[in-house]
């Protein structure tokens, strides 16, 4: 993890970037392509799905108050949001359509003005920060 300064145009240049963007995503379903078929099963993106911590509340812990089969519904019902043919699998075009869904919402959601925040390292937030740096070095 790292501490990175970014907004929201920081994140929506990255993923109007296609070239950029689809060889991000493009390696990140490789990566969850778990039998290389070209397609993501629940299984395959489960862990994927549930590193985004949606109900986290403290400390990297899910809300205890929660179900298990609820938190698996909503787990379920964000595969489902990612399988827009409703075919019970996730081919690429589908990923990067909903991937770049989601970072234009995160764009949104961080507006204009700079924020710190901690990032993963292989997370498409370090990437798009990466990618600026790259471009502001070579402006200089």
């Amino acid at each position: 993890m790292s501490v990175e300064i970014l907004d929201g145009s920081t994140v929506r240049s990255f993923v109007e970037d296609e070239g950029a963007f689809n060889s991000s995503v493009d390696g990140r379903f490789a990566a969850l392509d778990a039998d290389h078929d070209g397609l993501l099963t629940y299984a395959e993106m489960a862990g994927e799905l549930m590193s985004l911590r949606v109900l986290e509340k403290h400390f990297g812990v899910d809300e205890a108050a929660v179900e298990p089969g609820e938190l698996a519904g909503l787990y379920h019902g964000l595969f489902e949001r990612f399988d827009r043919d409703g075919s019970g699998k996730v081919d690429r075009d589908e990923f990067r359509a909903e991937m770049r869904e989601v970072m234009l919402a995160v764009a949104n959601g961080l507006g204009f003005l700079p924020v710190q925040m901690v990032v993963e390292e292989d997370s498409f937030l370090k990437v798009a920060v990466d990618r600026e740096l790259g471009q502001l070095a070579k402006a200089a």
